[in-house]
């Protein structure tokens, strides 16, 4: 431009076929002369470098390899039955442990109750826990993508009218520059790369997430379904119980009025009647909350509700349990899947954090056109191109990168210990769930035979305070009896159905059975 000082100097670049022209402005802006045609052929040979270049990196920081399993080769210290005691009432039949059994995806429809299919069934729908989930993971793959979007050239275009003066004694002037520009980061210590494998993992870990969600809701959904049976039995037994004390009340009010009993036996069961009546209304607010809580998992208010309703006898109790290898435990469970990814995600960022201590390489260029109007704006003569290449080395950054580094490998350290609490804990709920199976089912037993003997006791005492053989306080004692187990039977049934479902959730539920799960769960993303 006329006015301006300017010098001329002629630059040998290696990736180009001939030697170009420079031209620098006193006010240092770069502006290099050339054919758009050139400058195509060169942007084509800077990108083959760079490529080669990328093929030949390497990507810093460890390789992730996923632990192994344990060598466990049991779930108790004690060998395990392979089948628990029956009792001859609902919910008693005996269980039997199947090594290596498959374990449905559905698992739930082993207690072969439809109104519990569809309550899950809706839950899987409207759950909101569970839609906040897939929306997590929707987040997740989406930033992988974001991210491997490093892999390629920015690409950008730009239109920049100016007002210039460059001469006091010429009017100003408008100058119109329309550019493209092409910018591309080396990859050559494979930070990118690392950085991508972070997001890799931290997707697939929240697909294990979501997994985890899907089990945890039907596990709940069960638990509460089998807690609302036993609360409604127990409002039975509480209300058999109930009207029995008051049949006994009448029968002491009569004799009292014959003088057969005393005042203070007459008042005796009136104060065990009260204390019955007393036992009701905890356990309606009990199942009134177990009402809410099944809404709640279906994704409604507690004034919607839930239209199905639930007692002991209208489920079924599955006969035989899945009794997984250990070594097979790790990979069935979402939760120490979920903690191996985030493990895997902890190494990678290690491998971050140590490429930012190393050299950057980065490679812009640029094409376009100058002139003084849109008309003449791509005429001959009005091309302008420039590259730049750079390479930056971190030298003094205040101990910032390596702290960051160090920081990075104490999550990787916080990261693996996490995965082995994870599997213990998974190990000891299977146990957990294993010995429960077989105490409870001896506890029922045992309740069962306690109830029936109570039952007969009370029933002798009835006909003998009748008859005048004994007194009113052995009746009351008897129905004490009957009252605490006819109760404890009840709890001791449901008990056998609550420890069959979180057997089946401390199995991991079979969600790989599921069409799509293991590609749901790694987080798989479209290139």
């Amino acid at each position: 431009m006329k006015g301006d000082k300017h010098m001329t100097t002629t630059i040998f670049y290696p990736l180009l076929p001939t030697p170009f022209q420079v031209t620098k402005m006193n006010h240092a802006r770069l502006q290099v002369h050339w054919s758009l045609p050139t400058v195509a052929r060169c942007c084509g040979r800077i990108a083959g470098c760079a490529f080669s270049v990328l093929l030949a990196a390497c990507a810093a920081g460890p390789d992730f390899h996923a632990p192994a399993a344990p060598a466990a080769t049991s779930y108790t210290p004690e060998p395990l039955t392979a089948t628990t005691a029956a009792a001859g009432i609902a919910g008693g039949e005996a269980q039997h442990f199947v090594r290596g059994m498959d374990i449905p995806a559905q698992w739930w429809t082993l207690f072969a109750s439809a109104p519990l299919n569809a309550v899950i069934a809706r839950a899987l729908q409207a759950n909101p826990d569970l839609q906040s989930a897939q929306a997590a993971l929707r987040a997740a793959q989406e930033n992988v993508l974001a991210q491997q979007g490093a892999y390629y050239p920015a690409v950008n275009a730009g239109l920049a009218p100016s007002r210039q003066r460059s001469d006091p004694t010429l009017p100003p002037y408008t100058l119109r520059t329309a550019q493209v520009s092409v910018s591309y980061t080396f990859d050559a210590f494979g930070g990118n790369r690392r950085q991508v494998e972070n997001l890799q993992a931290l997707a697939e870990a929240q697909g294990y997430q979501l997994q985890a969600a899907y089990l945890s809701l039907t596990a709940n959904v069960v638990a509460a379904v089998v807690q609302e049976a036993s609360l409604r039995d127990q409002i039975t037994a509480a209300n058999d119980i109930i009207r029995l004390q008051q049949e006994l009340l009448t029968l002491l009010q009569r004799q009292y009025g014959l003088g057969d009993v005393a005042q203070a036996d007459l008042l005796a069961q009136r104060t065990a009647l009260a204390q019955s009546q007393a036992s009701l209304p905890p356990l309606q607010k009990a199942l009134s909350q177990q009402r809410n809580l099944l809404a709640a998992l279906t994704g409604n208010l507690p004034a919607d509700g839930v239209t199905e309703t639930f007692d002991l006898s209208a489920l079924q109790l599955p006969q035989q349990l899945p009794l997984s290898l250990p070594s097979q435990l790790v990979e069935q469970r979402p939760d120490i899947r979920y903690a191996s990814a985030q493990l895997h995600a902890a190494s990678a960022a290690v491998g971050v954090a140590t490429a930012n201590m190393l050299p950057q390489i980065t490679l812009s260029a640029s094409a376009g056109s100058a002139a003084a109007g849109f008309g003449s704006l791509f005429a001959p003569g009005t091309g302008i191109w420039g590259v730049v290449g750079g390479l930056t080395q971190p030298l003094f950054a205040g101990g910032t990168l390596l702290h960051r580094k160090r920081a990075a490998e104490a999550l990787l350290d916080q990261a693996a210990a996490q995965y082995r609490s994870t599997v213990i804990t998974a190990f000891q709920n299977v146990a957990d769930s294993l010995r429960a199976l077989q105490y409870d089912a001896e506890v029922l037993r045992t309740q069962l035979q306690a109830e029936r003997s109570a039952a007969a006791s009370l029933a002798v005492a009835r006909r003998a305070v009748a008859l005048g053989a004994v007194t009113p306080q052995t009746l009351l004692n008897a129905e004490q009896s009957y009252q605490l187990t006819r109760i404890a039977l009840v709890q001791a049934q449901a008990s056998r159905y609550a420890d069959t479902a979180a057997l089946f959730q401390a199995m991991g539920g079979g969600w790989w059975k599921a069409a799509g799960s293991r590609q749901q769960a790694a987080g798989t993303v479209r290139e």
